[in-house]
Formats: structure tokens, sequence, C-alpha cells
């Protein structure tokens, strides 16, 4: 089964940064005692099944994979970025011009940390402050050359990483984990409010 990489286009690369960036806010919940038991568990072959009802995914182990795959892809260089910074900046490449307020609720952050977190990619040049010409009070957030130039070289390393990751598994468990992509991508775009179904 052929594995797409390397030259992938902008849009295919930004998936491993959005997912490394929402597995690390799980994975600090594991570092604080949430979750570590059940990892060493697992390492352990001794990982308790949490099925989920209707299904035969074991909860546990799905998460426990996922979240170590998100720290192996995230033991490269990340240009001196956190893994929240590089959320950040990820999303003002996105969506932005953004103002504070609106990458504050789309980051999910309280605004003094966002505060620390702005300051931070400004002093780096990766973003700039625009004004709002209708709000002298307001201001947008956009990227900046050297900030898109180091999202487009992390992204073609956790890329190519991940790329180097699937070359070891089987063609079989290849095809189930194509078959696999729009229910992942479906998961780690979905709101946690949202209904089931949606």
């Amino acid at each position: 089964m052929a594995i797409a990489g390397g030259n992938d286009d902008r849009a295919s690369n930004a998936a491993p940064v959005a997912d490394a960036a929402q597995a690390a806010q799980a994975e600090n919940a594991a570092q604080a005692g949430q979750t570590s038991q059940a990892e060493n568990a697992a390492q352990a072959g001794q990982t308790s099944p949490v099925p989920l009802p209707g299904s035969a995914i074991d909860v546990a182990r799905l998460r426990i994979a996922i979240a170590r795959l998100s720290r192996r892809l995230r033991k490269h260089e990340l240009a001196g970025l956190t893994p929240t910074q590089l959320s950040a900046l990820s999303t003002v490449d996105k969506a932005g011009p953004l103002r504070l307020g609106d990458l504050a609720a789309a980051e999910r952050i309280a605004p003094s940390t966002l505060t620390r977190l702005v300051s931070a990619l400004e002093e780096r040049g990766y973003v700039r402050r625009c004004a709002v010409p209708e709000d002298a009070r307001a201001s947008t957030l956009a990227i900046t050359e050297p900030g898109h130039a180091v999202l487009e070289r992390i992204r073609q390393e956790t890329t190519s990483l991940l790329r180097e990751s699937l070359l070891m598994l089987p063609p079989d468990q290849l095809a189930a984990l194509a078959a696999a992509l729009p229910a992942l991508e479906h998961l780690a775009d979905a709101d946690p409010g949202d209904p089931p179904g949606r």
C-alpha cells in the first residue's frame, strides 16, 4: 500500500501539527497523574480494558496509543515553541488574522495565558499585531513570513517521522489505518459538547 508523504500539500501536512498540539493537552493531564498508572500497566501488558458501549473499541488502549504516538512526533525540534504556542501559531496561520479573544476561544485558554503566549510568539517574530480600523482599542493577530516558514518546516518534519513509522507496519495494518482515517479526523475536529452523530 502506497504511503504519501514528503511533498504533501499544506493541507495534508497541517494535520500532524494540529494533532500533536491537541494530544499534548491530554498528555499534560497524564503527566499530572491522571493516566500514568494506566500507561505503565499497558506497557506491562496489564491494561484493564475500557470498552465503548456498542463497539469493540478499548478506549483506554486507544488513548494510550495516541498519547505515545504524539510524544514520538514531538521529539524533534519545535523551533523553541511549546506545544501550546505551536497550536496557537497554527490556528493563526489557518484562520487569521484573528482577534485575541477569538484566538483564546479557539485554543480554549485564559486571557492571561494568551497574553504570555502571544508575547512569546511576537518576540520570535512569528506573529504581528494589526490595528482594527473601526476599533482603536482592538487588534488582530497575523502570522509573519518567518512564522509561516517555521510551521512548514515542522509540518514536513512531523510528516516525515510519521511516514517512517508507517513503513514498519504490515499491509493489513496500513489498510486498517487508511480505513480509520475519516473517523480519526472527525474525532480530532469534534467538539466534546456536540451531540453524538452530528
